[in-house]
């Protein structure tokens, strides 16, 4: 397909369209709404990780000023079964896991509706639980597929005959924590019933997936269920599908006949809402003296819960990073007594490249060469499975640009080498990967009396910046100035979008307002719409993929061994920049969180509860403005006209792929200790 010439808006660093609403509290979140005669609800949640609840006693609570209903599995009206047993709330008397929801207690003010909650009796029957992931655990299994529609296993070649032939093999275990989404708005959701319609405002990445959904749940034709999600804060993944506390309000006014309002607490949201899987992976690389990789394997390990199963696609990058005939990667399963993980920034490819790139780093010291080197060495001329050629691929310009401007060579020439003062100084580099999805859409335009023009599409800015991009694609389709577009979004009643998730949410619906505004131009009237469903289909013969280079500086205490990143520079190859301005903030964005992941973040399990320890943001530790000291994002030129009409590839995830792994790498760097478990820590270095 030929890539639209850009007119003027896109290219430009435009302010975002809705920031001023937002500084000035105009705009509006799911739990800003407030209907007449409103209800607010609170959940009470097990407080075991496997049981079965015997008796809930909610007379007392029922008894308190302003409770008005409890709902629980004895009461609840009946769901449709549906592929996501998380959303079967209310439904049985089996506890999966440790905070999962058990009643719901509705009343005339928040503050009544949580003194029931705590006062509500019930009784459990508990069972020993198994919350703890191994390597060896004995129901491990290999599923069928993984998220993102990918085979669980692939094999190339004879990997064995591979590692035999090569001169060099590094065969190590990496591990990676159980991280949470925590965005800064809390999920939160008001349902209302009209006769037998449901309008939900809710915090969603997707409002079209989730009416679909909850209609399913609640046996209704989706054109009698609406949702709402005008503003997200942030959702990182963990808004992506309908969560409990949505399902938990609709239940709720359908019971009261009244509004019912939900927020989870933060706490709450560390049970109810997803979270990053743990990982085990064993890497195994094998090479030639001058670099060449002639096998390649990696085994992942994660893990589930027994209502759903969601395997992340830990391993698939691996089949996409670097050149080599033998090569294996595997996904097996562990079902546990645990809420079930779903979508965090890059699922997969997050920790998968963590491990893949530390473990080109290890080759690269037993080898004695530069790891920046031997990553251009393995550069793959095309998809070195499947066979594919890239729709574009500049990894190694990315590499050579990044090197320059980071300063690459005049890094310390071995590990623990440079010692400043009380500072141990290390480099560190790590290629970044992420795919690039393209999901159907439909969209509409209209020009109004006044000559301004309507776009309509029900996408989601969760703060990414959708609205100005869709903007500027929009005014450069119909060939006018940003300032005469409105994009209407956020809504299941506009055409139907796809989810904001895979960095896929520019590609997929510019392309669909795109063809909707060219279509007005083109008929010269005054309404278009369109609808890309078979426009997807010519990108199947490419392998897409958007790249990165990351370069880490750190500075190691030599006596509290205290880690401080000093610089982070990331380049990207990431199609063409819609908006300069919100591309390096989604990149910067997107760094910060893979420093968070490599020195900070992690959810500690605590094995006789079954649960997390530390579910607050006083004890989950994320970065702060004093932990990013200078951090750079580029991006050089790349134009790509097998992508879509914008020749874009998606920014939200290609910033966290390769951090990790920079800055773990540029830590051993600085003190000769490798710490293959994440976040490495002061303990971890003091030896």
């Amino acid at each position: 397909m030929a890539v639209a010439p850009a007119r003027g808006a896109i290219g430009a660093p435009l302010d975002r369209v809705d920031g001023l609403d937002k500084v000035q509290g105009k705009a509006d979140y799911a739990f800003e709404r407030h209907p007449e005669d409103l209800l607010y609800g609170a959940v009470v949640q097990s407080p075991h990780a496997k049981a079965r609840v015997t008796a809930v006693a909610d007379a007392g609570a029922l008894a308190l000023p302003g409770v008005r209903h409890v709902l629980h599995h004895g009461n609840a009206p009946a769901l449709e079964p549906v592929a996501d047993g998380e959303l079967s709330v209310l439904q049985s008397d089996e506890v999966a896991y440790r905070g999962q929801a058990v009643a719901l207690v509705l009343a005339d003010s928040l503050e009544a509706a949580r003194e029931a909650a705590g006062r509500l009796a019930v009784d459990y029957e508990p069972a020993p639980h198994d919350v703890l992931l191994r390597d060896d655990h004995p129901g491990l299994y290999a599923p069928d597929g993984v998220n993102g529609g990918y085979d669980t296993d692939s094999v190339i070649g004879d990997v064995e005959r591979g590692f035999a032939e090569a001169d060099v093999v590094v065969d190590r275990t990496y591990a990676t924590p159980t991280l949470h989404n925590n965005a800064m708005e809390p999920h939160a959701a008001v349902a209302q019933w009209d006769g037998g319609d449901l309008v939900l405002h809710d915090s969603s990445q997707g409002t079209s997936g989730e009416r679909a959904t909850i209609a399913k749940l609640f046996g209704l034709d989706p054109a009698r269920v609406r949702v709402i999600s005008h503003h997200v804060g942030g959702g990182f993944g963990s808004k992506g599908t309908p969560r409990p506390h949505a399902v938990l309000a609709a239940l709720g006014a359908k019971v009261a006949g009244r509004p019912v309002k939900l927020a989870l607490t933060r706490r709450q949201m560390f049970s109810l809402t997803g979270y990053r899987t743990p990982t085990i992976q064993r890497v195994r690389l094998g090479a030639k003296r001058d670099g060449t990789l002639v096998a390649i394997e990696h085994d992942a390990v994660s893990q589930s819960s027994h209502l759903k199963e969601f395997t992340e696609q830990t391993a698939t990058a691996t089949r996409v990073m670097y050149a080599g005939a033998n090569r294996r990667t595997t996904h097996r399963l562990a079902r546990l007594d645990v809420p079930t993980p779903s979508w965090m920034r890059a699922p997969g490819e997050c920790p998968g490249m963590y491990a893949l790139e530390a473990g080109i780093d290890e080759l690269a010291h037993e080898l004695g060469m530069d790891p920046v080197e031997l990553r251009i060495v393995n550069d793959p001329p095309e998809h070195p499975e499947n066979g594919k050629p890239w729709s574009s691929r500049h990894l190694v310009e990315c590499l050579r640009a990044g090197a320059e401007r980071f300063g690459w060579a005049g890094r310390p020439a071995s590990p623990g080498e440079r010692i400043e003062g009380r500072s141990r100084i290390g480099y560190g580099v790590a290629a970044s990967m992420y795919p690039t999805y393209r999901a159907p859409a439909q969209a509409s335009v209209k020009r109004e009396a006044d000559g301004t023009f309507t776009v309509r599409i029900a996408a989601a800015d969760i703060g990414t910046g959708a609205r100005t991009v869709l903007t500027q694609i929009a005014a450069d389709a119909l060939e006018t100035d940003p300032g005469a577009v409105r994009v209407e979004l956020g809504d299941s009643a506009l055409p139907r979008a796809g989810v904001a998730g895979g960095s896929m949410g520019t590609g997929s619906w510019g392309s669909a307002v795109h063809k909707a505004c060219r279509a007005l131009i083109g008929g010269g009237g005054d309404a278009a719409q369109a609808d890309t469903t078979e426009d997807v289909k010519a990108l199947e013969p490419f392998a897409r993929h958007a790249f990165g280079a990351q370069f880490a500086e750190v500075h190691v205490d030599a006596d509290t061994a205290e880690v401080r990143v000093t610089r982070l520079l990331g380049v990207f190859a990431a199609g063409r920049i819609i908006n300069p301005k919100t591309a390096r903030s989604q990149l910067i964005g997107g760094m910060t969180m893979g420093l968070g992941m490599a020195l900070m973040e992690a959810s500690v399990l605590d094995h006789e509860f079954g649960d997390w320890t530390n579910q607050d943001l006083a004890g989950y530790h994320v970065p702060a403005c004093a932990d990013v000291l200078d951090i750079q994002a580029h991006w050089i030129a790349e134009d790509d006209d097998h992508l879509n009409p914008m020749g874009s590839k998606g920014i939200g995830e290609i910033g966290i792929t390769g951090t990790a792994a920079a800055i773990a790498n540029a830590v051993f760097s600085a003190t000769g200790t490798r710490v293959r478990a994440l976040p490495i820590q002061i303990e971890n270095l003091l030896t």
